[in-house]
């Protein structure tokens, strides 16, 4: 028996719903479970974070990436391949700091809020997809680059577009080995 030539994609596309819906019952139960949005984006962090130190494998495995040399090759890595490879967008990157430790990703189109118009007024500090910083606090740290990772801009604020901005907290010089 022989499959169709788009059935791949089909199931793809099926998963990634099958996930941003899974993620939106996770956040509003979340929200049940605890009356400040801080509590809320700290535990959405947590657990990106655990997912972040378990998925750089699999991203370095499926990959095949070259190590990066630089900050903003790291932050070109992070969106053009890992953000392709997981959530089927590729955010563009800008550097906001002469140091050149300091970067944006922007997302014209965020999966995660596929299905979300708006937040709930009650809930205006709520970091609806803060789990994204996470996971990428967490994959950078298991290649050893400590960075913050916080939200910018959100489009569910009112916000023009999405943007995560990363610091790395480390000087390049810092990050070289030692023999």
């Amino acid at each position: 028996m022989s499959r169709s030539p788009g059935r791949k994609q089909e199931n793809h596309k099926i998963s990634r719903e099958l996930f941003v819906l899974t993620y939106g019952a996770l956040v509003a139960q979340l929200c049940k479970d605890y009356e400040k949005d801080e509590d809320v984006n700290a535990c959405l962090d947590r657990m990106g974070y655990s997912i972040g130190i378990r998925l750089i494998d699999d991203f370095l495995a499926r990959s095949a990436v070259k190590k990066c040399r630089s900050y903003s090759e790291t932050a070109d890595m992070i969106a053009q391949v890992a953000f392709k490879m997981y959530l089927g967008v590729t955010p563009s990157v800008s550097c906001s700091s002469a140091t050149g430790n300091e970067f944006s990703l922007i997302l014209d189109k965020n999966p995660l809020v596929d299905f979300v118009e708006e937040l709930p007024a009650e809930r205006a500090s709520l970091c609806y997809c803060n789990l994204l910083c996470g996971v990428i606090r967490g994959a950078l740290e298991m290649v050893h680059l400590a960075a913050e990772v916080t939200f910018l801009q959100d489009r569910l604020k009112g916000d023009a577009v999405t943007e995560i901005g990363i610091t790395f907290l480390r000087k390049p010089e810092d990050r070289k080995h030692r023999r």
